[in-house]
């Protein structure tokens, strides 16, 4: 199993309600890869809820294999969500490793 995780913050100047709706675009572009790419066994879009985090929302995934992370990495629908998921962040951070 590969565990993916990606960090974000918002792109400065979003307003709470802007950053509250790209969050549940986010959710919703993300999510539903998992139907789409055998060998993916989760994905989870969550905001930041405690105080101590330092970044606003997180992709937490689960592959079966690094081929089905790479499967979904070159997915359309990846690539799609990418372009809406980079114009409304900043300052990724990503690990992947193996469980």
């Amino acid at each position: 199993m590969v565990r993916h995780i990606v960090l974000w913050n918002f792109a400065e100047g979003l307003s709470d309600a802007q950053r509250a709706e790209a969050g549940a675009k986010m959710k919703a572009l993300l999510e539903p890869i998992r139907e789409l790419v055998p060998g993916a066994v989760e994905i989870r879009v969550l905001p930041n809820q405690l105080a101590s985090s330092n970044r606003d929302i997180a992709l937490v995934s689960t592959f079966e294999t690094v081929e089905a992370l790479s499967a979904y990495q070159n997915h359309p629908a990846h690539v799609e969500a990418g372009k809406y998921v980079r114009s409304v962040t900043c300052n990724r951070a990503c690990m992947d490793f193996e469980l």
